[in-house]
């Protein structure tokens, strides 16, 4: 596991983010059928590109399993991918967002 702030969001980084995303929302996100989650989908790439922090958590093959970004000392977003789910990833991206805030 390793988790680090993403400054270059190059296409792939995106497109890795976007199936994280897309991945959890179907999973926790029960009240959005498929064709909301396609439509909010659109405008995830761009959300993404404007988050002043992103931080992201890799998986044991250095492939994104989640993310959150922070604006100023709030977190705004928080995703898992749904095959990561119960891992403790989330509590290892709060914790580095709590050190950031302390800081």
């Amino acid at each position: 596991m390793k988790i680090i702030e993403i400054m270059d969001r190059n296409l792939l980084v995106i497109e890795q983010l976007l199936d994280v995303w897309e991945s959890s929302v179907k999973a926790t996100h029960l009240f959005l059928n498929e064709n909301e989650i396609e439509n909010i989908k659109k405008y995830v790439p761009q959300a993404l590109r404007k988050i002043p922090h992103l931080i992201i958590i890799e998986n044991e093959n250095q492939i994104p399993a989640g993310f959150m970004g922070i604006i100023e000392q709030h977190l705004k977003i928080l995703f898992i991918s749904d095959e990561e789910r119960g891992k403790g990833l989330g509590k290892e991206l709060l914790k580095v967002w709590i050190r950031k805030i302390l800081c």
